[in-house]
């Protein structure tokens, strides 16, 4: 293998660029040429193609976002498209891509590999709902940027004697909203896979200000049963004792450079991608469990869907009595 692409598709997330450095470098080490794919499966059709240099990645390590950019496009989910897609990748003689991205992404990467094309995606998604991997790209700061929001809004709460709702990003997955909750002390969580009747929040938040907290947290993921201005107007209307402020942390939780954590798992999971095209293993995602970087095929990763720790709830509950 001569020539590989390298894609990042979906929403943004720390460690993207990470990922892609550690992609050019590994390739370049092992005299590959690598092509950046701009803006996704949108630049695949239009043969956006880049050749990157160890110059061209020079200094992004520490950049959040992604330098290649990301795109949505409908065309691709279409046969047409889809051979379309490789009509362009066999123009410009690519022989492998790495789809670095989340479920979406990741589908897209399964199609191109039954086309014929090996492919070896990379996970990378704040709300870490992909299957098979402990971890996803972008996770780690995500959460970290979560818990400086909420200990900013506790120091307020406590002064003003009030409830902070929190909504935190999590369509389908509370992993953030449920962490968030856990290490940042909250009184509340309400995710999509474990719902909570508005009516015990207020049961629940009225308790703790008849305990005499000076103050309480409710972190809601975007995905909860109701949406969170549904739940302020309720509590509103029925008085728990604390006043009720809302929040929404929207998109910064996916700016920022990466952490640590971030910046080391992208580049490991970038070398392996690399490491295993040219070895021949393609149709798998690169998934960390436990402390190792093992295959999780592409399909079991797009058809199955990752749970929730009931160990997690639990220990939620708990904690915030």
């Amino acid at each position: 293998m001569k020539r590989i692409g390298v894609m990042t598709s979906g929403g943004d997330a720390p460690g993207m660029n990470a990922a892609i450095r550690a992609v050019v470098r590994a390739g370049l080490a092992s005299n590959v040429e690598v092509y950046g794919i701009r803006q996704a499966y949108a630049g695949l059709l239009a043969g956006d193609f880049e050749l990157l240099t160890s110059r061209e990645v020079s200094g992004i390590l520490q950049r959040g976002g992604t330098i290649l950019q990301t795109a949505r496009n409908d065309e691709f989910k279409t046969a047409q498209g889809q051979k379309k897609a490789l009509r362009r990748l066999n123009e410009r003689g690519i022989e492998g891509i790495v789809v670095i991205g989340g479920d979406g992404s990741l589908r897209g990467a399964l199609a191109l590999e039954n086309l014929g094309i090996p492919v070896v995606g990379v996970p990378a998604s704040i709300d870490n709902d992909i299957y098979g991997t402990d971890m996803s790209i972008g996770v780690d700061t995500a959460l970290n940027t979560i818990l400086e929001a909420i200990d900013r809004l506790r120091d307020t709460a406590t002064s003003h004697n009030r409830c902070f709702l929190i909504e935190v990003m999590g369509r389908n997955c509370g992993y953030l909203a449920l962490m968030g909750a856990i290490l940042g002390g909250a009184e509340m969580v309400i995710i999509p896979e474990h719902q909570v009747p508005m009516e015990q929040v207020a049961r629940d938040l009225e308790h703790a200000y008849t305990r005499g907290k000076t103050h309480a947290i409710a972190v809601i993921a975007e995905g909860a049963p109701y949406k969170i201005t549904e739940l302020e107007d309720y509590l509103k209307q029925h008085p728990v004792g604390f006043e009720i402020r809302l929040t929404i942390l929207g998109h910064t939780q996916r700016g920022g450079g990466p952490s640590a954590f971030d910046r080391l798992l992208a580049t490991r999971m970038g070398v392996t991608a690399v490491e295993w095209l040219i070895a021949g293993t393609h149709g798998v995602m690169v998934a960390r469990q436990g402390r190792e970087q093992v295959p999780v095929s592409l399909t079991d990763a797009t058809t199955n869907m990752r749970t929730i720790s009931e160990e997690y709830m639990q220990m939620a509950h708990m904690l915030s009595r």
